[in-house]
C-alpha cells in the first residue's frame, strides 16, 4: 500500500509535494487533478487520494486562469423578504459551504434591499468573474433572476419550482403532497369546515402549497369554498386573515396555514377570540420552524431539513457548472409531518362555533 504524508506541518501543499510524494512529473499531477481524459482512472485516483491525505488544496486565482472559472457559488439573499428568510437560513447554508468545501468551492453571499439590487449585484458578480453559478432561493412563479442569468449565460439552480420549471434546475419539497396529507388528517378527525391562509401569490411555493389544499379538499370529498381562503406574509397580517375566517356565518373549525409564522399569527387571533388552540380551533402549519416548536400547545407541522436541501443545491449547481451540456437536474423530497397538540377532534360544529364567538363577542357569559 503507497503510503503518503502531510507535507510541511504549517506550510501550503503544492503540486511539487505531490510530485515529489508519488513519483509523478508535475504535468501529470496537474491533468490527474483536472480530470484529462489522457490520465488513467487508476492514476488519476491515485492522485486524488493523495492530495486528500496531504491536505492540498488547488491556488483559487491559478484555477480562475486555467478553467475560466472561480469556483465560487453565489446566493444574494434579499433584505426585503418580510422574514429576511429566517425560517431556513442558518442551516441552508450550513448545509450549502459544507457541501462546496467538500468540492474545493466556496461561497459568495451578498445582500440587497431591492429587487433591481439583487439583479445588478447578480450582473456585476458575472462580469468581475466573482461566481460561476447562482443559487435562488425561494423563487416567485416568474421571477426576474431567471431571464436576468439565462441573458448573461449563467448557471443557476432554484430552490423552488416557478412556472415552466421543466426547462430548468430546481430543488423543492413537495409542500403540495405535504398539504393534501394536512386536509386529510383534520378530515380524518371530523373536520368539515377548512380554512386555508396561505402566502403572497408572487412565490411559487404559494401555489403549489394552495394546489395541495385544493387536492385535499378533493380527496376528502369536500368542495372549495372561496370564503375560507385568505393570504397572509407577516404574524401580523395572518393575525387579521385567521379573525376574518372566524368572522364568518360558518367559521372553519381548523385552519391550514403555507408557513409557521402565518400559523402563529392564528394563535393569537384564536387566544384574542378565547379560543383554545387544539380543542376550539386545530392548525396546522409548515416549515418547523423554530417559533413552531416555542409554541403552546406544539404546532402539528412539516419538517424540511433545510441543511440537506442547501447540500443538495451545492452538490447540483456545481454539477451544473461543470457539466453543462447534461440536460438540467431536478429533484423534489417529501416533507415530514411532526405531530403536536395543535390539532384534534371538532368540539363543535361551525355553526355552534359562530354561536359561541358571537356570545364572547357580545360579553355573555356561558
Amino acid at each position: 500500500m503507497e503510503t503518503v504524508r502531510r507535507s510541511r506541518d504549517n506550510a501550503r501543499v503544492t503540486i511539487s509535494d505531490l510530485s515529489q510524494a508519488l513519483s509523478l512529473t508535475k504535468g501529470t499531477i496537474s491533468r490527474a487533478l483536472n480530470g484529462y481524459p489522457d490520465i488513467s482512472e487508476a492514476t488519476r485516483i491515485r492522485v486524488i487520494r493523495a492530495a486528500q491525505a496531504m491536505g492540498y488544496r488547488p491556488l483559487s486565482h491559478a484555477q480562475a486562469i486555467r478553467t475560466g472559472r472561480s469556483q465560487s457559488l453565489a446566493l444574494v439573499i434579499h433584505l426585503a423578504e418580510p422574514d429576511a428568510y429566517r425560517p431556513f437560513l442558518a442551516e441552508f447554508l450550513a448545509g450549502l459551504t459544507q457541501a462546496a468545501s467538500a468540492e474545493g468551492w466556496t461561497i459568495t453571499i451578498a445582500t440587497a434591499d431591492t429587487e433591481a439590487d439583487s439583479l445588478r449585484l447578480m450582473r456585476d458578480l458575472v462580469q468581475e468573474r466573482k461566481a460561476d453559478g447562482f443559487i435562488l432561493p425561494r423563487v416567485h412563479r416568474d421571477d426576474p433572476r431567471i431571464a436576468a442569468l439565462a441573458a448573461l449565460d449563467t448557471p443557476f439552480i432554484c430552490y423552488g419550482r416557478p412556472k415552466d420549471a421543466e426547462r430548468m434546475s430546481f430543488f423543492d419539497i413537495d409542500s403540495e403532497a405535504a398539504m393534501s396529507e394536512a386536509v386529510g388528517k383534520l378530515a380524518a378527525l371530523g373536520h368539515r369546515r377548512i380554512g386555508y391562509i396561505g402566502s403572497a401569490q408572487s412565490y411559487a411555493f404559494s401555489h403549489h402549497r394552495h394546489a395541495g389544499y385544493r387536492a385535499g379538499l378533493a380527496l376528502a370529498g369536500m368542495d372549495p369554498a372561496p370564503e375560507l381562503v385568505e393570504a397572509a406574509v407577516s404574524r401580523e397580517e395572518s393575525v387579521a386573515a385567521a379573525a376574518a375566517l372566524l368572522r364568518l356565518a360558518r367559521p372553519p373549525t381548523a385552519i391550514l396555514c403555507a408557513t409557521d409564522v402565518l400559523a402563529s399569527g392564528v394563535y393569537d387571533a384564536a387566544a384574542a377570540a378565547g379560543l383554545e388552540i387544539g380543542a376550539d380551533l386545530s392548525v396546522i402549519g409548515y416549515d418547523n420552524a423554530p417559533e413552531a416548536q416555542a409554541m403552546w400547545p406544539r404546532l402539528a407541522t412539516f419538517a424540511v431539513d433545510n441543511r440537506a436541501a442547501g447540500a443538495a443545491l451545492g452538490r447540483m449547481l456545481i454539477a451544473r457548472i461543470t457539466e453543462p451540456e447534461h440536460p438540467p437536474s431536478q429533484m423534489i423530497l417529501p416533507a415530514e409531518f411532526r405531530p403536536g397538540g395543535s390539532i384534534g377532534q371538532p368540539a363543535r360544529t361551525p355553526e355552534q362555533l359562530a354561536q359561541h364567538l358571537a356570545r364572547r363577542r357580545e360579553g355573555m357569559t356561558f
